[in-house]
């Protein structure tokens, strides 16, 4: 069985989630091997295997909604949802609804409901938190904040991410507390804590509980893809779903 990550979070017993690493499917370097992404120009067949192989991984009956991500705001629902829409965000409040995300380096944030019955997934980049993807998520649930539970999947460290002076006023423009999550770094650049941003934001809303982002996809080049280190690269997947 291939390896994979499985949150540890208190989410209801319905409710089933995991993150991939980038072993144990059949794609060629730059994307070996477990390349879930069909826009990274990796071979169509390799990637159609390797999302049968995740199905199974995941024991999924059908296959999960994949997003045209564009780091902008717009969240969707699964139910009803047709080919692969333009979002950063989809929702599930039926069972066997799958939400997806792709990343390499991005964090993919999960959402659960305390009582089974919502969960959803975000792409969060610097520009989609900057622009409120997750709180554009939060709207779209519907559910009181208290009643959440949100976990951060793998993404870029901090002392990696290395930014530019308009990435810091972005966020601090929205918040001046976000300042915290900045650090000086050479050439008049900054080091991002884009998890630790991503805390800021959820906590700002008013979301009470937020596990994970304890997993660095730069430093670990054999576990993770990562952008900012490879340049071309695949991508991991995190999914979120429920049971009937």
């Amino acid at each position: 069985m291939n390896e994979h990550i499985t949150p540890e979070w208190p989410a209801p017993e319905n409710v089933r989630a995991l993150s991939t690493v980038r072993n144990g499917g059949v794609s060629h370097a730059p994307f070996d091997s477990f390349n879930l992404a069909a826009h990274v120009e990796d071979e169509p067949s390799h990637v159609l295997e390797n999302r049968n192989r995740l199905r199974a991984l995941a024991g999924l009956a059908g296959e999960p909604l994949w997003l045209r991500q564009v780091h902008g705001t717009q969240v969707v629902r699964v139910a009803g949802a047709v080919g692969e829409p333009v979002a950063d965000a989809a929702i599930a409040d039926g069972p066997e609804q799958v939400c997806a995300i792709l990343t390499a380096d991005c964090i993919p944030v999960l959402f659960a409901s305390r009582d089974g019955t919502r969960v959803a997934a975000a792409h969060a980049g610097w520009r989609g938190l900057a622009a409120g993807v997750l709180e554009a998520t939060l709207d779209a649930l519907a559910i009181a904040t208290e009643e959440l539970l949100v976990w951060l999947g793998p993404a870029i460290e901090f002392e990696h991410f290395e930014v530019g002076g308009e990435v810091r006023e972005a966020f601090l423009a929205h918040d001046p507390g976000a300042a915290s999550a900045f650090v000086p770094h050479t050439g008049g650049k900054w080091l991002a804590d884009l998890c630790g941003l991503a805390r800021l934001r959820l906590t700002r809303a008013g979301v009470e509980e937020v596990y994970g982002g304890e997993w660095g996809t730069y430093r670990d080049r054999r576990r993770f893809f990562s952008h900012r280190r490879d340049g071309r690269c695949g991508r991991m997947a995190t999914l979120i779903w429920m049971y009937r």
